[in-house]
């Protein structure tokens, strides 16, 4: 598993505003927004493109196209709903599927409440969307229910990481004969007794939607 964590300025500064306590919930989806296209851009570098043929004003030219199958951009529902726009702008021609997915907040474990993918995913990358990779079990989880359906390479997004969901996630997916990668915008110090990332940014959806 290979793990990324994105150096850049831009990022560090809208990480700053999504953590400070005082952001209200229109600024903190306005800013997810806008750091998930710039995490997007480290998480394409290997998105899959095929050579084609175009004719400029001025003569002939070689580039590239996106790959048949399409992408596929999964997000973890509810909290990343709130990623979803700022990825599909880098990758407009995508496909989005959505995992709905819930941790048992006493036994921190993950189950699956809603599914809609397709029910074949083989040949395809697919982009998974959740603001915090914290104890690694809702993600560990999504990773499996896609493999499971075929996907060949995943990569993971995430604002933030605490090391030991990024530790479970190794240990978990050590015996899976598929590439993934992680994404993110930083990694914190640790986890809390109560699996929340320190110091972290508090609970995103929640952040991003209000309490429900």
């Amino acid at each position: 598993m290979r793990v990324h964590v994105a150096d850049h300025p831009l990022i560090a500064h809208k990480l700053t505003a999504l953590r400070d306590e005082t952001t209200d919930s229109p600024t903190f989806r306005r800013l997810a927004d806008e750091l998930v296209t710039l995490l997007a851009y480290e998480a394409t570098r290997d998105v899959r493109v095929q050579p084609v043929e175009v004719r400029t004003p001025v003569g002939p030219a070689t580039g590239v196209r996106l790959s048949q199958p399409k992408p596929l951009v999964v997000p973890i529902l509810r909290a990343g709903l709130g990623m979803l726009d700022g990825m599909v702008r880098l990758l407009p021609t995508a496909e989005v599927g959505f995992l709905g997915m819930v941790r048992d907040e006493s036994t921190l474990k993950a189950t699956t409440y809603a599914n809609r993918l397709p029910d074949d995913l083989s040949g395809r990358q697919c982009y998974l969307l959740d603001p915090m990779l914290a104890t690694g079990g809702t993600l560990a989880a999504a990773i499996h229910f896609l493999v499971d359906l075929g996907a060949d390479d995943i990569t993971a997004i995430t604002l933030l990481s605490a090391p030991e969901g990024v530790a479970r996630l190794e240990s978990e997916l050590a015996g899976l004969d598929v590439p993934v990668s992680v994404v993110t915008a930083a990694m914190d110090e640790r986890l809390n007794e109560h699996g929340y990332i320190v110091p972290g940014l508090g609970d995103a959806g929640d952040r991003l939607y209000g309490v429900v």
